[in-house]
């Protein structure tokens, strides 16, 4: 009997100490949505960075957390009937404690996804501006190459202006090419938007997934949480229903 309960003790005094780990990891997501809210970078037109969270870690210490919630309620059983109110009550504090670090952990990952997920509205705002940027400067190309044509045709019918007409057509030549090199500028900025929002994508494809596995974890920390709870209430029911009939 006194090699179980030392047996469960040092269990306890394990999964205690995995325990502050996820609360400090908790602590720490807060702290930096925290840092990104009161920041100097995070409105406007400036991107805003996102806080960098460890996605192996937070999903590890959601799996980890399902593990030893499990373990707390498969280790009641080995309890011993002298001890076995007070260990179990603990195990089961400790579960919740468990589950409530997976809560945490997908809290922040709901944060990122929600963040990527404005980032890519921005991005894809800008890339329609951009596009509809690059039609004008289509149209000014246009207009210009146009306009040089029309100088080149005032040369070949006006000879007696013919200084006249070269100047114009050199000036028509000069702006189409500078709307030329716009054209290609716009063209630049409209694919760099695009490759951004691909990006963007790919980074909420991932975000999503993990997203998913950690809330799988945390659903069966906090199942497994419940179920010590409820073994511990009804090992509670069974020493007072006991001691009530040796009282009798």
């Amino acid at each position: 009997m006194n090699i179980s309960i030392i047996i469960v003790m040092t269990f306890i005094v394990q999964y205690i100490y995995a325990t502050e780990e996820s609360d400090e990891f908790s602590q720490n997501i807060a702290r930096d949505q925290i840092v990104c809210v009161r920041g100097e970078k995070c409105g406007g037109n400036i991107p805003v960075q996102v806080p960098v969270v460890n996605n192996k870690s937070a999903t590890s210490i959601a799996q980890t957390a399902a593990l030893e919630a499990k373990a707390a309620q498969e280790a009641q059983a080995a309890a011993g009937q002298e001890a076995a109110h007070q260990v179990k009550s603990q195990l089961a504090e400790k579960a919740e404690e468990a589950a409530k670090a997976a809560e945490a952990a997908y809290a922040g990952k709901a944060a990122i996804v929600d963040q990527l997920q404005q980032e890519i509205k921005e991005a894809e705002e800008v890339a329609q501006e951009e596009a509809t940027s690059l039609q004008q400067a289509q149209a000014t190309v246009n207009a210009a190459v146009k306009a040089a044509q029309q100088a080149q045709q005032l040369c070949s019918l006006l000879q007696q202006v013919l200084q006249l007409g070269q100047t114009m057509a050199a000036n028509a030549a000069q702006s189409a090419e500078g709307a030329q090199m716009e054209l290609n500028e716009k063209e630049q900025l409209v694919d760099a938007a695009k490759g951004r929002v691909e990006q963007l994508l790919k980074q909420l494809s991932s975000a999503k997934s993990d997203l998913q596995a950690t809330k799988q974890a945390a659903q069966k920390a906090i199942g497994a949480a419940e179920a010590a709870k409820q073994s511990a209430a009804r090992t509670r029911r069974r020493i007072y229903t006991a001691i009530n009939l040796k009282k009798s």
